[in-house]
């Protein structure tokens, strides 16, 4: 996402052959500010210049302010980074140095760069743009149309990927500190694709009793609705008897211990809660909270299964 340019050359090249910025600045350049830099008596820092299209990427002020002084050639130093990374690469150069663009520059890119590279990390997009990682979330929340296909994962600082939902990795992280109480957190965190921070709030979690997966990871909360929903498992477009039949008949799972292990147990859990209404009603008040914290239990225990099967989707390429 970045580019290492110190040890790029430079050169001078006519002012004329230099198509205009795709500027991060909401309202252009500031006069004011291209006529204190034309009257200046200290050079400027090379403008970057995308090779190809010859578009200034970052240094509208220098190259405006050159032209106020009559010159006809500037510095430049070229980039050669993608057409699509280079407004990315323009907000990064205008946050590092010069006029210091506004929170609504600051904020429109981000829109832009939510739209142009969801993959990105809050965080990452809030380095970029600086702005904090939950205001990039909102911005993206607002963006981000309602029937948009959504990634299942992002792009972190540290260029790695990493699950939107990672309940399935915190379930295998649990049961690895359980198995391995001297493991270090980067060796689990290695192992399972989780940051060590992540890994640590695990072995916290599970110290104090509490599910491995927060809350909002078991059940998240739907963007164009606002209300809960569960993400892992979606409401079946077929009977459950019709999908419990299908799997039934699945010679891969008839024919082997583990696939009839499966089946027999799906079969004994298939009855659900039907009338749940009513059962409720009839659990006494002193048991509620213990009842309600079951529940959560073994739906968390589904989800976790779920969640491991959408990963395993995932990882097979699976359409």
């Amino acid at each position: 996402m970045s580019e290492d340019l110190s040890e790029v050359q430079t050169c001078r090249i006519p002012v004329a052959s230099l198509v205009p910025a795709d500027s991060p600045r909401v309202l252009g350049e500031v006069p004011e500010h291209v006529r204190l830099l034309a009257e200046s008596e200290q050079p400027f820092p090379p403008i970057l210049v995308h090779r190809r299209t010859m578009q200034v990427i970052d240094g509208m002020h220098r190259l405006r302010a050159t032209q106020l002084r009559g010159e006809s050639t500037v510095e430049v130093t070229f980039s050669d980074c993608d057409p699509g990374e280079a407004f990315l690469v323009a907000v990064r150069s205008n946050i590092k140095h010069g006029l210091p663009l506004t929170k609504a520059d600051r904020e429109a890119a981000a829109v832009r760069i939510v739209g142009s590279h969801p993959q990105l990390s809050d965080r990452m997009i809030g380095s970029a743009v600086g702005l904090a990682p939950v205001t990039v979330a909102a911005i993206r929340q607002r963006s981000s149309p309602a029937d948009e296909v959504e990634t299942t994962s992002r792009i972190g600082r540290d260029g790695r990927v990493r699950p939107l939902n990672s309940a399935a990795a915190r379930v295998n992280a649990s049961r690895m500190l359980a198995a391995m109480p001297d493991a270090s957190l980067r060796d689990i965190a290695q192992a399972t694709g989780l940051s060590p921070g992540t890994v640590r709030d695990v072995r916290e979690r599970v110290q104090r009793g509490d599910d491995p997966v927060p809350e909002r990871q078991r059940f998240p909360r739907s963007r164009s609705r606002g209300k809960h929903r569960n993400d892992l498992v979606s409401v079946p477009t077929r009977d459950l008897n019709d999908l419990l039949r299908s799997l039934r008949h699945d010679p891969s799972l008839r024919y082997s211990e583990p696939g009839r292990a499966l089946l027999k147990w799906l079969f004994a859990h298939s009855a659900g809660l039907k009338g749940g209404d009513k059962l409720a009603a009839a659990v006494p008040s002193h048991a509620l909270y213990t009842l309600a914290e079951l529940a959560k239990a073994y739906a968390g225990e589904w989800l976790g299964f779920a969640a491991r099967l959408e990963q395993q989707i995932h990882e097979d390429g699976i359409a």
